[in-house]
């Protein structure tokens, strides 16, 4: 059986129209004959959408009781037992009820698929999980319902629902997508017009990304290697070498002219890792390469050339910048170099070769030290000093043997000195060797003369032997030690990658790694102060540097107090003390330096971060005060206006229980309003800290009945059980009335009909409890603490399912009595609000205590 194939329609912001473009498709292939079926649609109330369904069929929905009230799910197992060619499943990102199958809808959505029935399905931008903390950042909201991006990258087809934002919100202002009680709160948040604009460039590129990937996946298939230029690409090469940085920003001007255009810089490394690149000026590049937006990447090749250009077809590249070559030019007269053969090998990629201060001078010396220490290279000499006049003694001991014996045995001589002293105590063996056996073992003896022909073909192979086998055996010995640093310093990176990726801190771990990597007594970052900067003079001066971090005894506080001084740019000096460290070592302590500047920029960025966040938090308390004056004051003023207005008109007669009704309208409105100026008063004195609390003794027995009184007739049906010996409670006999009224509110707002809030005290460990109990649909324990959090029922949401400012005001107020609130679950389904205050009997005791 094959797997059915799942189409989406991706949405940037909710009202775009993707239900009724699903729907329209649904209504087209059953037109054609297509067996479709609606498994679930939601159409929000959008008469619209609603006519779209029409005479499709419809699988019923389950209905399925959680905490006491009944939800509708679309019912999985009546869609898999109906086997419809396509099913129309809404929202994909949806959370199901808890008690059915599968906790999401895209995972009712794969067994759909997985049985072979074909699935047409919505999700808006903001539901994907890899741009969720975008959303949230660019919106103020957080999206808990999310689906993973891998399950849309999957679908055979996307396809996107735009409208421009201004569409939208008109849209949204003549009540097509919400109903009028919630058009002011979403057109002044969430779907404000810079919002939209963000949302749909989102929707846009991460569409772009999918189609990317299918156009890759097209060319792997068929195996077209051709650059197909449908999007910019620039890469740019990286030698390790100074120049890196003008290549860079070269090519990040050139990607700039082009919208979308990204940019990559690549470093082709040897394949047996011992290439001399700087990793210093690697990974200052790689900061720089990220910084301008692009992206890095190393890769491995024996051929640079060929490396780099099947890197620029992988990524379907476009364009790829070139240093100009550093070799001479009598170099370049016997190899035309990597430019030049990248540029005779490009085909369609346009290839840039741009100059730069460096371009023929020739490659600067790599600093590699002799393959083999100075003591083995003095027993060399030694050996070849010594070894060949023994040898010839000895040879001439033998007089069996004939020239070409002697010549194999001084060979054999030649290549134990390479293997001792490397390749210039070798040559000197070999040199010695051809002139002791022309001396004494090449007729005419005790002559330089060479008469024989064979004689000399013999002595000048095995000179040349001698110098190959001295020359591989310095190579090898070179490559070893080549190889046995590379590890090395690969090994330490990788250590103090380790270190600081497991550090809460990046830059002090990474410093006392460093410290401990190169036994150094104290390692320092200075930096250059404002006043010293831009005048070398001062720069020599102690107090022109200022520590911004340092680890170990006695960190120097200036340049000139340590043993070994890496500058990381005009700015940021790294400073170790203890020891002097060679030119090997600097090179990974480099290294380490511009790590160093990332993590010290991270700190400080983090730093920002952490300031800017209670200016954030009062910028979205601000916002969210002026939609609640915008949104919440505007009901009860208009019911009272309109009630005023009704009372003095001249054209309708009112009978007394008219006017009556429009007076107590009126009347009940106005207490609304002031209710809701007091709270937005009372929060602001408490985020002042400027509320006044005059605590006294006072009883829940009589608290309680004034704060069902203030609720009026909506609270006549609210039990309560509070014993007649509890202790009172020490509060403000104000603000606990104040609290007590918008929790039993809150709870009669979600309690169920017939089934009003029950109000329970008891007295503990000093303490008087009262507990509001409702059995509505309740609060997930994971959301208790942002129910606390003002302003709650604004925002892109229903505001009948909101918690408003009541709660946090009243934990406020609690708290500033030095009492708690706490949410609990009700047995059996719905919110406990428990109520802790100090008891009166407890304070007095302690009071006489003291």
């Amino acid at each position: 059986m094959s797997r059915g194939e799942l189409r989406i329609y991706l949405g940037a912001a909710p009202g775009v129209g993707k239900t009724y473009a699903m729907l329209e498709e649904a209504r087209r292939r059953a037109e054609r004959g297509t067996d479709v079926v609606v498994g679930f649609v939601e159409t929000h109330g959008r008469r619209h959408t609603a006519a779209m369904v029409g005479d499709l069929e419809q699988v019923d929905r389950r209905t399925i009781t959680y905490r006491g009230t009944g939800f509708t799910e679309m019912d999985l197992d009546g869609v898999l037992a109906r086997r419809p060619e396509v099913v129309v499943v809404d929202e994909l990102a949806h959370t199901n009820v808890p008690g059915s199958r599968n906790e999401k809808r895209w995972q009712d959505v794969q067994e759909l698929l997985d049985a072979g029935i074909s699935v047409l399905s919505t999700v808006n931008v903001q539901h994907l999980e890899s741009v969720n903390d975008v959303v949230t950042q660019i919106t103020g909201t957080n999206q808990r319902e999310t689906v993973p991006d891998e399950i849309v990258r999957a679908a055979g087809q996307v396809e996107l629902v735009d409208m421009t934002p201004e569409a939208l919100r008109r849209r949204m202002a003549h009540g097509n997508i919400y109903r009028p009680d919630k058009i002011d709160a979403a057109l002044g948040n969430y779907f404000r017009v810079g919002n939209l604009t963000a949302l749909r460039e989102l929707a846009l590129l991460w569409l772009a990304d999918k189609v990317d990937d299918q156009l890759d996946r097209y060319r792997n298939q068929q195996g077209i290697s051709d650059t197909w230029e449908a999007r910019e690409r620039v890469v740019v090469a990286l030698t390790g070498g100074s120049e890196g940085e003008t290549l860079i920003r070269r090519a990040a001007r050139i990607a700039a002219r082009s919208k979308g255009a990204d940019l990559l810089a690549v470093h082709v490394a040897r394949s047996d890792g011992l290439a001399g690149f700087d990793p210093a000026q690697l990974a200052r590049q790689r900061v720089l390469v990220e910084s301008l937006g692009g992206t890095y990447h190393h890769v491995l090749g024996t051929d640079i050339p060929t490396a780099l250009l099947d890197f620029a077809r992988g990524v379907n590249a476009t364009q790829l910048v070139l240093g100009a070559s550093r070799r001479g030019r009598l170099a370049q007269v016997f190899s035309r170099g990597v430019g030049v053969t990248t540029t005779a090998l490009s085909g369609a990629i346009d290839v840039h070769l741009v100059t730069h201060p460096e371009a023929g001078r020739g490659r600067p010396g790599s600093g590699v030290p002799a393959a083999l220490s100075r003591r083995r290279r003095l027993l060399g000499y030694a050996l070849a000093g010594v070894g060949m006049p023994v040898l010839t003694l000895l040879l001439r001991a033998l007089p069996d043997l004939n020239l070409s014996n002697d010549i194999l045995l001084f060979l054999a001589g030649v290549v134990g000195v390479a293997l001792v002293g490397g390749l210039w105590p070798a040559l000197v063996a070999a040199l010695a060797g051809s002139l002791l056996l022309n001396w004494f073992f090449t007729p005419p003896y005790r002559t330089l003369t060479i008469a024989e022909a064979d004689n000399l073909l013999a002595l000048g192979v095995f000179v040349g032997v001698a110098l190959a086998v001295s020359w591989v055996v310095d190579v090898a010995a070179r490559r070893t030690r080549e190889a046995a640093r590379a590890s090395a310093d690969a090994q330490t990176l990788a250590t103090v990658a380790g270190s600081v990726l497991r550090g809460q801190r990046p830059l002090p771990a990474l410093l006392d790694r460093l410290r401990e990597t190169f036994g150094l007594r104290a390692v320092s970052v200075l930096e250059l102060t404002a006043e010293a900067e831009g005048r070398p003079g001062r720069a020599r001066e102690v107090n022109a540097w200022r520590v911004v971090a340092s680890v170990g005894e006695a960190p120097a506080g200036s340049p000139e107090e340590g043993e070994t001084t890496v500058p990381v740019d005009d700015r940021l000096t790294v400073v170790l003390c203890g020891r002097r460290l060679d030119a090997a070592d600097r090179r990974v302590v480099e290294a380490f330096a511009a790590q160093a500047a990332v993590a010290l920029r991270q700190e400080r960025l983090a730093e920002e971060a952490a300031a800017a966040k209670p200016l954030a938090a009062a910028d979205r308390m601000r916002t969210a005060l002026l939609a609640a004056v915008s949104h919440d004051l505007r009901t009860p003023l208009a019911s009272a206006k309109a009630a005023v207005s009704s009372l003095r008109s001249l054209d309708v007669e009112f009978d007394a229980d008219d006017r009556d009704e429009l007076l107590a309208t009126a009347d009940e409105s106005l207490d609304w309003l002031g209710r809701l100026v007091e709270n937005l008063l009372d929060m602001s004195r408490l985020q002042a800290g400027a509320l006044g609390v005059t605590a006294t003794a006072i009883g829940l027995e009589d608290a309680v009945p004034r704060a069902l009184d203030e609720l009026g007739p909506a609270a006549a049906d609210v039990t309560t059980d509070i014993p007649a010996d509890l202790p009172a409670a020490v509060a403000d006999p104000g603000l606990l009335e104040r609290v007590l009224v918008n929790i039993i509110a809150n709870a009669l707002r979600y309690s169920p009909t017939g089934q009003p809030p029950t109000i329970t005290a008891s007295a503990h460990a000093g303490h008087v409890e009262l507990r509001v109990i409702d059995t509505g649909p309740g609060i997930p324990e994971d959301q208790w603490e942002h129910v606390f959090l003002p302003f709650q029922r604004l925002g892109d949401r229903d505001n009948t399912t909101g918690v408003g400012l009541g709660l946090a005001l009243s934990r406020g107020l609690v708290e500033a009595m030095g009492g708690s609130i706490t949410p609990e679950t009700t047995p059996g389904g719905g919110l406990t609000m428990a109520l802790r205050l100090p008891a009166a009997a407890q304070t007095v005791t302690q009071e006489s205590n003291r």
